[in-house]
């Protein structure tokens, strides 16, 4: 093995990581970290990944990639894992996969390695996007290799750093991890294992404590072109501005933290706090402009697959022609999804105030309980018998049932 290009961010696995492969292997370390919105834990770490032993390090601004091609047409199916959870990190993996191996290409290494554990979600999203765009791809997992990887959790990580003198900001007064990214931060692990124990307060980043939000409302308006939102307040952003423009709405409020126990794709339950702003602002927005737009019979089909789509982003289907072919068909749905959504945020909760738009199916006239020339309601009673039928006639057959 002569060259590796490592996925890295900075954090305690990564960094042990790479000092653990140059260690092992004797090979050249190439460092990779995608910046999809982590802000202030970018800074330095290029110089970082060089002290530790990297020969180069690549950190790409995919920003404006992440919330145009992943976080929007996620967004356009209304996608919501196991009622709860906006897929926050799940998303952000197939990018940063692509663009890992887009630089083990062009570097001619020898292979990839990524420090996700083999535990969890996030190895099979990483690879899975990995040998879906270079099937013959080499893959270094090194939490599923004990016969070299001697690490048996996070407190050995952190006794290694500590050994290596490589700098970290985990310690064992504070043993959860964290992952973020435009759309979301997650928090889990360590005192986040018990599911009976309450989150603290302090486990905050991108959200404010109910009690430090203002005790007046404030009102925001977004604009959809196709079911994508275009602009906040009248005014136009690029999809990632307009995202930080949504977080910081939602922060104030303190919008969008959830405490959820949800099914990891390998078989185990696992717990987690997840803050998304923005992206509830976004989501609830988005429903309400779908809900005056978007024909009954489309809106059912398309929620249909909400599921299923779902479950493809969470277990790392990003490339997989099942997702393009849904894809293809939620961008047909959003025809049309078209106008302006009023939210007002107050004290954790976005409730929509109002919605319109040059496509709306809504008909005052038809829905008006006051007239009664453009609809005959005497036309139900034929509609309601028709539908009945079937009932009838089972309850009929039950009567005569021994």
């Amino acid at each position: 093995m002569k060259k590796v290009v490592l996925a890295y961010s900075g954090g305690l696995d990564t960094s042990v990581l790479l000092t653990w492969l140059k260690e092992t292997y004797g090979c050249e370390v190439i460092c990779f970290c995608a910046n999809v919105g982590q802000e202030e834990e970018l800074t330095g770490l290029e110089a970082k990944a060089k002290k530790t032993g990297a020969s180069k390090c690549y950190i790409r601004d995919l920003e404006e990639e992440f919330a145009r091609d992943y976080v929007f047409p996620m967004m356009q199916a209304n996608a919501i894992y196991e009622g709860t959870y906006l897929l926050g990190t799940s998303i952000a993996r197939p990018l940063i996969a692509k663009h890992l191996v887009d630089i083990a290409i062009a570097e001619g290494a020898d292979a990839i390695c990524h420090g996700a554990t083999g535990k969890g979600n996030d190895q099979v999203r990483f690879e899975l996007t990995a040998y879906a765009l270079k099937p013959d791809i080499k893959i270094i997992a090194p939490w599923r290799m004990p016969e070299v990887w001697k690490f048996k959790g996070r407190t050995d990580l952190i006794k290694y750093a500590e050994e290596k003198k490589i700098p970290i900001t985990v310690s064992a007064a504070k043993p959860y991890s964290m992952d973020r990214n435009l759309l979301h931060i997650s928090f889990e692990g360590g005192v986040l294992e018990d599911p009976w124990s309450e989150a603290p307060d302090d486990m905050r980043c991108m959200t404010r404590s109910i009690k430090d939000t203002p005790n007046e409302p404030e009102y925001a308006v977004l604009s959809f072109k196709d079911g994508i939102p275009v602009a906040v307040n009248g005014r136009e952003y690029s999809p990632a501005k307009l995202m930080r423009e949504l977080n910081k709405l939602g922060s104030v409020h303190g919008i969008g933290r959830i405490d959820i126990v949800e099914n990891r794709f390998v078989g185990m339950k696992s717990r987690g706090v997840y803050e998304t702003p923005g992206g509830t602002i976004l989501h609830i927005a988005h429903r309400a402009m779908e809900s005056l737009t978007m024909d009954r019979e489309v809106m059912f089909l398309r929620d249909s697959f909400i599921p299923s789509y779902a479950r493809m982003i969470y277990n790392g289907f990003w490339f997989a022609p099942e997702r393009e072919m849904l894809q293809t068909a939620i961008a047909y749905s959003q025809k049309n999804v078209t106008g302006d959504v009023r939210v007002k945020l107050f004290k954790g909760c976005c409730t929509v105030a109002g919605r319109l738009s040059p496509y709306s199916l809504y008909n005052p006239e038809i829905a008006s309980f006051e007239k009664e020339n453009v609809y005959n309601q005497a036309d139900a009673t034929g509609f309601i018998k028709l539908n009945a039928l079937r009932l009838r006639v089972r309850a009929e057959a039950l009567k005569k049932a021994p």
